[in-house]
């Protein structure tokens, strides 16, 4: 099966090539620096041809609100033209858990945006839903940072590790189309502020961690579901202190 994986060679998009081309895909990376750009919709026609499948795991170079919104309807639009000429029969997409929840959340609303236009395209889709990434943990404790103090909200927080959201998508892809959307999320569910305190202990990082009921997550302030999945979702087994010292051996 040929799939194209827009976004294949970030975090995510390269470990799904990778993980797809040892279970005999073709697995093929498309990224700008790869002479493909969703957004301008320079390279689509061509990397496009004879795919059955594709995999949008693309992220915004901006989250500015303005910017997240047009990058993600622009991109998305064009993406989803392309595979309408090319004769795609599975387009699959990685999303966030929440968007639903929060469309007052630029991001948020932005990829609710795009979520939208992939269900009204007419491609047989599947929308997969994942927590926040181990490896996102460190810029959550620096966006979250104000005079050297990383404020954060006592809210659920349950992360995944980046090799179990591959491991989903690429399951996903692989399949029929859900025509529908699935969580995931990793095993072990904790409070935000409790978690970061851990981690940055782990991390041998002097910064003090504050507890703030009113603690902006990426510019809004979070409820206390508001990052976590339903109760259906489905689990990863890596938990966040075997990762982080998986990440230090190597």
């Amino acid at each position: 099966m040929r799939i194209v994986v827009i976004g294949g060679t970030g975090l995510i998009g390269s470990k799904l090539v990778t993980r797809l081309g040892e279970h005999g895909h073709e697995a093929v990376p498309a990224a700008p620096n790869t002479g493909v750009n969703a957004f301008t919709g320079e390279g689509l026609d061509e990397v496009l041809a004879g795919a059955s499948t594709v995999i949008d795991v693309s992220n915004s170079p901006s989250f500015e609100d303005a910017a997240v919104l047009e990058f993600f309807q622009t991109s998305t639009r064009n993406l989803l033209a392309a595979e309408k000429k090319a004769g795609v029969r599975h387009h699959v997409a990685l999303s966030v858990v929440g968007t639903a929840r929060r469309p007052d959340v630029g991001y948020f609303r932005a990829k609710l945006a795009q979520e939208k236009l992939i269900e009204e395209s007419g491609i047989p889709f599947s929308i997969v839903h994942a927590t926040q990434f181990f490896e996102f943990a460190r810029r959550i404790a620096d966006e979250g940072t104000v005079e050297g103090k990383v404020r954060i909200a006592p809210v659920r927080f349950q992360p995944i590790a980046g090799e179990e959201v591959a491991q989903a998508v690429g399951r996903t892809a692989s399949g029929t189309p859900l025509n529908g959307q699935l969580q995931i999320a990793g095993p072990e569910q904790f409070q935000m502020d409790d978690f970061f305190r851990d981690a940055l202990a782990a991390w041998k990082d002097e910064r003090e961690v504050v507890t703030d009921p009113h603690a902006h997550y990426f510019g809004a302030e979070m409820h206390d579901r508001d990052l976590v999945p339903g109760d259906d979702a489905t689990l990863g087994q890596i938990k966040y202190a075997d990762w982080l010292a998986g990440q230090d051996a190597r």
